[in-house]
C-alpha cells in the first residue's frame, strides 16, 4: 500500500468513526467509506473483506443497509460471477431526499397529535411548531437539492 492508499484509508476510518458514533453501524459505515474512498470504481465482497478484514457476512450485512439508502449498488461486471459494488453517483442528494419521507412522517405525527390535543392547548402549540418546522424542512429540502443538482452539474459540464 503506497503512501497516499494510506492516508485515503485513514480518512475512511476515521470517517466511518464519526458515522458510527452519529448512530451508523460500524461495520455498515466502515463498507460505505471504503466504497467511497476507493480508487477504483467498483468493489467486491472480497474486496470489502479484504481491506477492511472483516467477515463476508459483516459485508454482506452492511451492504443489505446500504443499497435501499441509495448510497450504494450492485453492478454487472462483465465476465465476473461475483457481485460488484459501487458508490453511487449522487448519492448524498438521494440520501437528503430519503430524508423528505421522514419530514413527512413528523410533520403527520404533529398534525395527529395537533388534531387530538386541538391548536389552542400547551401540546397544540409545541406541536403546531412542529409541524410549521417539518413543512417548511420538507419544501426548503426538495428545493435545494433540486439547486445543488443544476448547480453540481453545470459545474461539471465541458467547457
Amino acid at each position: 500500500m503506497d503512501d497516499a492508499d494510506a492516508q485515503l484509508r485513514e480518512a475512511a476510518e476515521k470517517l466511518a468513526l464519526t458515522l458510527a458514533e452519529g448512530g451508523m453501524q460500524k461495520t455498515t459505515a466502515r463498507v460505505m467509506t471504503a466504497l467511497l474512498f476507493s480508487q477504483d470504481d467498483t468493489m467486491t465482497a472480497a474486496d470489502l473483506c479484504e481491506v477492511l478484514q472483516i467477515s463476508s457476512g459483516a459485508v454482506s450485512g452492511a451492504v443489505k443497509q446500504l443499497i435501499p439508502t441509495g448510497m450504494i449498488k450492485r453492478v454487472p461486471a462483465p465476465g465476473s460471477r461475483r457481485d460488484h459494488y459501487r458508490f453511487r453517483e449522487h448519492a448524498w442528494a438521494t440520501l437528503m431526499s430519503n430524508q423528505n419521507a421522514l419530514l413527512a412522517t413528523m410533520g403527520d405525527a404533529a398534525a395527529e397529535g395537533i388534531k387530538a390535543a386541538g391548536r389552542n392547548t400547551t401540546a397544540g402549540r409545541r406541536l403546531d411548531e412542529m409541524q410549521s418546522f417539518y413543512a417548511f424542512m420538507q419544501r426548503e429540502m426538495a428545493a435545494l437539492i433540486s439547486k445543488w443538482r443544476e448547480q453540481y452539474d453545470t459545474e461539471r459540464m465541458p467547457s
